[in-house]
């Protein structure tokens, strides 16, 4: 039973780092993040929170990083809000 259990969390390990390691497309995320603020603007205006909205924030977090990173890198269309 420990056996499966090491074997399992090995597999484990290699699966999320190499869930980190793909490149990341900055336009499409960039798209993902313009039409989830189009998406959760009205919602946002009415009162909902964002946690309501974006699925527990995990969504509008990343859109801010990634928004954040393109920026910094200077790649075109991340400085747009």
């Amino acid at each position: 039973m420990t056996r499966i259990t090491c074997l399992a969390m090995a597999m484990l390990a290699l699966m999320a780092s190499a869930a980190y390691a793909r490149p990341i497309d900055w336009q499409a995320e960039l798209d993902r993040c313009r039409a989830l603020r189009q998406n959760m603007a009205p919602l946002l205006l009415a009162g909902e929170g964002t946690s309501g909205v974006a699925r527990s924030g995990v969504a509008a977090r990343r859109c801010v990083w990634i928004e954040r990173r393109t920026a910094r890198r200077n790649i075109t269309g991340g400085d747009s809000r």
